[in-house]
């Protein structure tokens, strides 16, 4: 055991729980895993589907097509979002592509490859039986898109096309220009409301899940505020899934929407559900950088824009004032192309974001000062440009580039992009097994608000894929096996633990309200992510990190103590709902700090300046940290105070793959 999980220990952070396993992946080789799982898992006959619920939260690509599929087979699915149309999740800005092992440009690929790269991408701290799963059902994706009519980009002779993506050195990644989010969410949403259509699926908009309701240690259902009436409602189920998303907007400034929150699995964690290695955040390298302390959002450049686009940075610092134009070619720094000869300017996103971070620390960053730095490296096409022609690469890139141009008012074919990295996704989540089941039985997760497919860092491409592998084609196949012990024992709104689980959000909502203080939510949340980004970002110490846990609490103490939240609960209150979700980010910020403490390696987006190799990369240490970390809530008075959370460690075992350090050089 190292110092830092002693002093982890000693500060009174953690305490050491028993060893998890997940029990649901069958023995025998990994290729016929999924094969014998399907096989294994018990059937529901139709008859008997008809009278199993089913709630799923989040109407993404996971929710969405879980719900579709669902729905589709038969069971009687309730479908909650908080916005105000399922078109609106935030799956719809994913830009870039999603990969899938079909070898369409025989340049080597297969379904063992993408299993490789994504293992291997993730810095070998994933499951390795629930990736060969998502590589294996990754053609089907495909498949079942085009069938939905989703717009993929073709070749000249009307062929699917593909390009590369950060981690690979294959093109494997369908795309739709760079909309293919917003593409892929219109076909699972097509599919949805054919459902609600036939009856089988019910949605419900504008409804915010604010508990999960627990009955004999089962997920029996789940707490809703009607957004608009402010009426709180109770929905009750044979099973229920979060397909609510990331966490990413912990850190105040991300690019996720500005409504993703954390609450729908922090309430679950609060329940029972174990949270799965929380510090586990990706930074993309790709995005617009800061201007001033005026954001509250940040606006991601697809990494797609790395095919044709070269990253550099001015060799002198006293270059960095000048038009890029003007800088000739010996003085430009292509410090991915240089470091990286092998991969280029499609490393990892972690890799790329890190070393952004080191040239502008090293006071080579470009475009206008915030505060006293310059967070900005170029992202150049006019090599691309003067290869391919402007019609070409505005045929590939066209939207993204306009979207450069509105929000930076300048014109990247004549100027290069200016970005820097920042938040995009969590690899972190609720813990499942193999079946996608939490650790509370009926609790299933999916998509990103699981841990379970990209390790310590995601390629790119790859959210889209595990959204849609999950619900088209893992939950509805794993499920069935928990929904064919049912019925269950029956369930009405005046169980005592349906009445505790209302109560509880009542009296949270009464709470919050009452307080009455001087200090805004939005100006703890916008402390709270500057102390993320500070010690929990994309470099971090045990000394950061100590103080940022002690920030944390304080932080958090003052809010429950002079936030201060207008309006009403019986009514539209915005300022209610963030207060809310604030809460709840104040509570998972203090985790995932003691997360990143305990892991004295650097993995992946999780950089710990005490372990790293003589050259600055990340230093793993497979003999201490080859295992997800699981925690548990112990509970608290769900007002600010949390409890001593529990460590229960999965033990990662590497048979399709031989463990070894990263090396994209």
């Amino acid at each position: 055991m190292t110092d830092t999980i002693n002093a982890g220990i000693t500060h009174g952070l953690y305490t050491e729980g028993e060893p998890i396993a997940d029990t649901k992946a069958p023995a025998g080789p990994i290729a016929q895993m999924w094969t014998t799982r399907r096989f294994e898992a018990a059937l529901v006959n139709p008859a008997n589907r008809r009278k199993l619920d089913v709630i799923i939260v989040g109407t993404g690509l996971a929710g969405g097509s879980a719900a579709a599929t669902l729905g589709e087979a038969g069971y009687n699915v309730k479908s909650f979002c908080f916005q105000d149309s399922p078109r609106r999740a935030h799956s719809i800005a994913a830009q870039g592509g999603i990969n899938a092992a079909k070898n369409y440009k025989e340049d080597g690929d297969s379904v063992y490859r993408l299993f490789y790269d994504t293992v291997k991408g993730g810095d070998y701290r994933s499951r390795e039986t629930n990736v060969y799963r998502l590589a294996e059902v990754s053609a089907n994706i495909i498949d079942q898109c085009v069938a939905q009519g989703v717009p993929f980009a073709r070749d000249y002779g009307g062929l699917l096309d593909n390009r590369s993506f950060g981690g690979v050195q294959v093109s494997r990644t369908f795309y739709a220009r760079g909309q293919t989010g917003q593409q892929l969410l219109i076909g699972a949403y097509q599919a949805l409301e054919r459902q609600v259509a036939a009856g089988t699926v019910t949605t419900y908009t504008r409804h915010e899940m604010l508990e999960v309701v627990v009955v004999d240690g089962r997920a029996r259902g789940i707490i809703v505020r009607d957004l608009v009436t402010g009426e709180i409602e109770t929905h009750l189920a044979d099973a229920v899934v979060l397909a609510s998303g990331g966490y990413g907007n912990v850190f105040f400034l991300s690019t996720n929407a500005m409504g993703s929150n954390v609450t729908a699995s922090w309430r679950a964690h609060r329940k029972g559900a174990y949270m799965a290695n929380p510090c586990y955040t990706q930074i993309h390298p790709t995005c617009i950088p800061v201007s001033g302390e005026h954001q509250s959002k940040l606006t991601l450049m697809s990494e797609s824009l790395r095919n044709d686009g070269r990253i550099w940075v001015p060799k002198n610092r006293e270059d960095c004032d000048k038009d890029p134009r003007d800088i000739p070619e010996e003085d430009r720094d292509y410090y991915l192309e240089r470091i990286y000869p092998s991969y280029g300017n499609l490393v990892p996103r972690d890799i790329a974001s890190r070393q952004a971070k080191n040239v502008c620390d090293e006071g080579r960053g470009v475009g206008p000062k915030v505060g006293d730095f310059r967070r900005g490296v170029y992202l150049d096409f006019a090599d691309a440009i003067e290869r391919l022609g402007q019609e070409a690469v505005s045929e590939k890139y066209g939207n993204l580039f306009d979207m450069y141009a509105r929000i930076t008012g300048e014109d990247p074919y004549k100027v290069p992009m200016r970005i820097y990295p920042a938040v995009h996704y969590v690899m972190g989540g609720l813990w499942v097994d193999y079946d996608l089941q939490s650790s509370i039985p009926g609790l299933f997760v999916a998509g990103e608000a699981n841990f379970s497919d990209h390790g310590a860092n995601r390629l790119g491409a790859s959210a889209l894929m595990q959204g849609l592998a999950d619900g088209y084609f893992v939950l509805p196949n794993t499920i069935r096996d928990y929904l064919a012990k049912a019925p269950f024992e029956p369930v009405t709104a005046d169980h005592p633990e349906v009445v505790a689980a209302r109560q509880s959000v009542q009296s949270r909502t009464e709470r919050l309200l009452a307080i009455n203080g001087e200090r805004s939510v939005d100006s703890f949340h916008r402390e709270l992510g500057q102390v993320m980004w500070e010690y929990c970002g994309m470099e971090r110490s045990e000394e950061g990190l100590l103080k940022a846990i002690d920030l944390i609490r304080g932080l958090r103490e003052e809010f429950w103590r002079n936030v201060r939240v207008l309006g009403a609960a019986d009514t539209l209150n915005q300022s209610l709902e963030r207060a809310g979700r604030v809460a709840d980010f104040l509570e998972l910020g203090e985790l995932m700090c003691i997360d990143a403490l305990h892991r004295r390696e650097s993995c992946g987006g999780h950089f710990r300046v005490e372990s790293q190799t003589e050259d600055g990369e990340a230093l793993r240490h497979d003999d201490e940290y080859a295992y997800v970390a699981a925690w548990e809530s112990t509970g608290g008075d769900g007002f600010g105070e949390l409890g001593t959370p529990v460590l229960h460690k999965e033990d990662l075992v590497y048979e399709a793959i031989q463990l070894k350090q990263r090396s994209y050089k």
